[in-house]
């Protein structure tokens, strides 16, 4: 049959990424404690397209994944990127992984266990002699504004933030490890399920722990320029406030290289 995508196209214009958008696939993640959790992601899947080809071959990317349906994980990603460069004729491929990694929480005080949920996306790219890998972890905290706590006779405003870290690694660091790092730098992590002694405790702690969205990424990337095993990163964090119609935000990116 003939096949299109393969004819010449005469307007010189590479195009940057091409691919296939929002399939969901079965994948498998390293877990600290587990060994190994399976989940869902969604995936992304583009390459860069020669200027002289009309079109690319939107199946390959899906026949790509079917190979790979029992081992796709953080670790064979760099297998994947390169099998698209192959069967799709291109320099350079491009892979987005987008997930929620569960882990068992438990609560401070009554010790009550419940799953939570955190939002990680993976992304991974490849040209001709180079590779690139980041891995990101979205995580609810909670922070209390120091500036109410001075002001106020009682009490000080808080409001549920998100943190978010990502990394370039030169080994491996453990989602769940990024996770710690980013409910360090709040007033208090964010728990499933919390009983009165807990929530009494939660309270009175952040209470004592008032922090600013910029203290938040200051301190994250204080312990993040502390860890050898990450040679870039960015945290960011987004205080949704609760007495303002806006929320406060900040952000620190450095290259450790």
């Amino acid at each position: 049959m003939k096949d299109i995508q393969n004819q010449r196209d005469t307007r010189n214009l590479d195009v940057d990424k091409v691919g296939i958008k929002d399939i969901r696939y079965p994948v498998v993640l390293s877990d600290r404690y587990k060994g190994k959790q399976s989940t869902v992601a969604r995936i992304n899947m583009y390459v860069r397209l020669p200027h002289d080809f009309k079109g690319t071959h939107m199946s390959r990317f899906v026949e790509i994944l079917s190979k790979h349906s029992e081992d796709i994980n953080l670790y064979s990603v760099g297998n994947i990127l390169d099998e698209m460069k192959e069967k799709l004729d291109s320099e350079e491929a491009f892979i987005e992984l987008s997930f929620n990694y569960f882990l068992k929480k438990k609560a401070p005080i009554s010790c009550q266990e419940a799953m939570m949920d955190y939002y990680c996306t993976y992304l991974g790219s490849a040209g001709k002699d180079w590779k690139d890998s980041v891995l990101s972890v979205r995580v609810p905290v909670l922070t209390l504004c120091p500036c109410s706590k001075e002001i106020s006779v009682q009490g000080a405003h808080n409001q549920r933030s998100y943190v978010t870290i990502s990394v370039r690694m030169k080994k491996l660091m453990w989602i769940e490890e990024l996770i710690e790092i980013a409910e360090r730098s709040a007033s208090s992590p964010v728990y499933p399920l919390l009983k009165r002694e807990d929530e009494k405790y939660v309270t009175e702690n952040s209470y004592e722990n008032p922090v600013f969205v910029e203290d938040v990424v200051r301190n994250a990337a204080t312990m993040l320029m502390a860890e050898d095993r990450i040679v870039w990163f960015e945290v960011s964090s987004e205080n949704m406030e609760s007495i303002h119609n806006h929320s406060a935000y900040a952000v620190i990116t450095r290259d450790k290289r």
